[in-house]
């Protein structure tokens, strides 16, 4: 357990508001945005519903002062891995998004690898100490 520092917690809070707003947009617009950004539904409904359980996970880290380390390290691990997969998708010929469903690929990785970096300074900042 760690005494989570105030940038983590923002950190957290801050990824589970735009990893929230994703949820419910991919989750109840997937056809809308499949069709408007050539990638398919399936993918983009799945992305929506995993958001969900994520953003809870991320918030109530977020809202604690005391968080298992690990888990935050997790939500790390977690935000790099979906960045890094995110990008090797638009090059792996596995979808063929339009110029506009590539750049809304592309920014959402580049935002998810920005949380992870403020997410990996929170913890640095946090107290390692045993929580009593």
């Amino acid at each position: 357990m760690i005494h989570s520092s105030l940038f983590l917690r923002r950190a957290l809070v801050a990824d589970a508001i735009f990893s929230g707003v994703a949820a419910l947009g991919l989750t109840f617009g997937a056809t809308a945005f499949a069709s408007l950004l050539n990638l398919p539904e399936a993918l983009l409904r799945e992305s929506g519903l995993f958001l969900i359980a994520y953003t809870g996970l991320v918030a109530w880290l977020g809202s604690r002062t005391v968080v298992p380390r690990a888990l935050v390290i997790l939500v790390v691990i977690g935000n790099a891995a979906w960045t890094v997969a995110s990008i090797a998708l638009l090059f792996s010929g596995a979808v063929t998004p339009n110029l506009l469903g590539a750049l809304v690929v592309a920014a959402q990785a580049i935002a998810t690898g920005v949380f992870a970096e403020l997410q990996y300074v929170g913890l640095r900042k946090s107290s390692t100490q045993a929580a009593a």
